[in-house]
């Protein structure tokens, strides 16, 4: 009877009481994966191509998030306007003579750029909080004296137009298109490959100091160190060459110059398998009246293929420009 009693228990309890296999178990929290040198692994090919614009529109003024239901207006008009687009230019069929010679094959050149950033912003700049790049006047005066004059010269072309570079960090602003980059590590540097005048940044991260003061570049020199999980990249030795941005989509702010005074800090953290939040901090108290932040999500992309820029190789719209002005010139009334 008492064997009997102590089965009957047992049976109870495997039929009565939830498996403990059975039991749902909780996410485990993500964490990045770590290179041979345990340091966090950044590699991959990641992109920005992005619908949100560098600076805040007037229209969200205040605002630093939109809703769900505005960023999906905004991309259904954004998706609208590209396939128009898309229609109206018969790449196919060659232009008359005398006409306009068209522009890039939108079906097959330009990223898909039609979506707002997953964070909702309703601009890349975090800081100031109004959204708003402060620009100092007189930069301003410079930018627009250098756009009237164009055309003068190859000098005074934009250096991305001349196929010198994008810049350290307007490379990473995004841009009508070929918005990839791709991250390689080693122990004691990091290399960022830039798809778009396949820039190669080699930075060191074995603790070496920045070179001497004296030697500028356009560039600057980028020296990184690890914060935790994050890689922190200042770079400084600037000369006053350059501009802080040469895409279009950077509105107002293509064609603002740089000075010697320019110290930039970027900061690279990896937040998901698909993800890397990067933030890059401006300061150059010749050019703004304070520093000012960007903020934006690196996505993972493994199907993207990176093939060669070459920029100066089939540059030939530097000579055309410049060829037709002087026809323009030459056709002016004297």
């Amino acid at each position: 009877m008492a064997f009997r009693n102590i089965q009957a228990g047992l049976v109870a309890v495997v039929l009565g009481a939830p498996s403990v296999a059975a039991q749902p178990s909780l996410p485990k929290p993500w964490s990045a994966p770590t290179t041979l040198d345990g340091k966090p692994d950044l590699q991959g090919v990641w992109t920005n191509a992005t619908l949100t614009p560098l600076e805040r529109p007037a229209r969200f003024a205040g605002r630093p998030l939109l809703t769900d239901a505005e960023a999906a207006e905004l991309e259904s008009q954004a998706e609208r306007s590209f396939n128009q687009q898309a229609a109206d230019r018969p790449e196919a069929v060659a232009p008359r003579a005398g006409g306009a010679v068209g522009s890039y094959n939108q079906a097959v050149w330009a990223d898909p750029d039609r979506k707002v950033v997953a964070t909702r912003q309703t601009s890349l700049v975090v800081d100031p909080p109004n959204g708003r790049v402060p620009v100092r006047p007189e930069a301003e005066r410079v930018r627009d004296a250098q756009n009237a004059r164009a055309t003068d010269s190859y000098e005074f072309l934009n250096v991305w137009d001349r196929c010198i570079t994008r810049g350290v960090p307007g490379g990473f602003f995004p841009a009508g298109y070929n918005n990839a980059y791709q991250i390689l590590q080693t122990p004691g540097y990091v290399v960022i490959l830039s798809e778009m005048i396949h820039d190669a940044r080699i930075i060191p991260t074995d603790g070496r100091p920045h070179r001497a003061a004296h030697l500028r570049t356009m560039t600057g020199d980028s020296v990184g160190r690890w914060e935790g999980d994050t890689l922190v990249v200042e770079t400084r030795n600037y000369n006053d060459k350059g501009t802080i941005a040469t895409a279009s989509t950077a509105g107002r702010i293509r064609g603002i110059p740089q000075s010697e005074a320019l110290n930039v800090v970027e900061r690279f953290r990896r937040v998901d398998a698909a993800t890397i939040s990067y933030t890059v901090t401006i300061e150059d108290p010749n050019v703004y009246t304070a520093p000012w932040t960007v903020s934006m999500p690196l996505v993972r992309d493994d199907g993207y293929r990176i093939y060669e820029y070459a920029c100066h190789e089939a540059n030939y719209a530097v000579g055309n420009i410049l060829r037709g002005a002087r026809r323009e010139d030459a056709e002016a009334p004297q």
